[in-house]
């Protein structure tokens, strides 16, 4: 009866805990998605969108696109790939400019919030733009210079319906609001019963054992072991809401900052591989290549970040060992 009693008050404590964290994250990165979407809804609806468009489009011949695919590229970067599927399902393109797109809106897209959130972690946002959009062109620009197929029309798999344009700006206060509101409770969807899991996870040891599992993988991209959690989350939920584990991670498991910043500079490459790649089906039939892609980029990049910063302190403990 004791025994049934401590396990159910450990039960309680375990889901109250978690429940506790999952709340508390999605306050935290809900006081950046709500704002940044809601401005970005309004401004959707501004000239600012059409000037991007028009200051991207000469660089587009570079890397093997014609100048209407700066729209989908400029609406997947300010919003998301939803809206950016869409924006490629209404214009004409061919199969290799619809893979290139693919390949570069897998790596850079919904930067303003996905970059804001992961910042809320400790991560420079230098270093998150510059390998998102670093790798979003340099895998473009590759693929354009080795492939020199695809020039028959698209055959997208549907159309989707488009939404009605809001008719005035109260309208566009309204959409806006709704739009900031479902990112939010989105979140908090995910978000409070991952964290509640999590917490089960680490109650029951389940977390140690995977992480102890992971070792190999998690010091082969140069990082510690207690990261492996963090890798997890954001390949299978994303970035917004792998930073809901990482900001845990900070607090509880003591990841520190080199291994955060090379674990978000492997998600930046490579997260959400379920979601962000599934999405693609319509448009591009098989997506193996697009995951590849991806999963190939991440792992090298970071492999290459931890080896030099390994090397380079290594280099500095040896300088002051030399001094004294």
């Amino acid at each position: 009866m004791i025994n049934c009693w401590n396990e159910g008050e450990t039960l309680k404590q375990t889901l109250k805990k978690g429940l506790q964290t999952g709340l508390e994250t999605t306050w935290t990165l809900g006081k950046v998605i709500f704002p940044v979407t809601l401005i970005v809804s309004f401004l959707q609806h501004t000239p600012l969108i059409d000037w991007m468009v028009h200051f991207i489009t000469p660089v587009m011949k570079v890397i093997g696109l014609n100048g209407d695919a700066a729209i989908p590229l400029v609406i997947g970067n300010f919003l998301n790939l939803y809206a950016a599927i869409g924006a490629i399902l209404s214009i004409d393109f061919t199969v290799k400019e619809v893979f290139i797109l693919a390949v570069m809106l897998s790596f850079s897209h919904n930067l303003l919030i996905e970059t804001t959130v992961a910042s809320k972690v400790g991560v420079k946002l230098w270093i998150i733009l510059s390998v998102r959009l670093g790798l979003a062109f340099f895998s473009a620009f590759i693929i354009n210079l080795f492939w020199d197929g695809g020039g028959e029309k698209a055959q997208y798999g549907f159309i989707s319906q488009q939404d009605a344009v809001p008719s005035d700006w109260g309208m566009i206060l309204l959409e806006g609001l709704e739009k900031a509101a479902m990112g939010v409770i989105q979140l908090a969807a995910i978000v409070i019963p991952l964290m509640i899991a999590i917490q089960f996870m680490k109650d029951l040891g389940w977390v140690d054992a995977f992480s102890k599992k992971m070792e190999p993988v998690t010091e082969m991209l140069g990082m510690k072991r207690n990261t492996s959690t963090t890798l997890a989350a954001g390949l299978i939920f994303g970035l917004a809401y792998g930073a809901g584990v990482m900001l845990q991670a900070v607090k509880e498991d003591g990841v520190e900052h080199r291994d955060l910043t090379l674990a978000f500079i492997f998600l930046v490459a490579c997260h959400a591989v379920i979601e962000d790649t599934l999405i693609f089906v319509p448009i591009v039939g098989s997506v193996w290549p697009l995951l590849l892609i991806r999963l190939f980029a991440a792992i090298l990049l970071t492999m290459i970040i931890g080896f030099v910063w390994k090397k380079q302190a290594h280099i500095g403990k040896r300088g002051t060992v030399y001094e004294h």
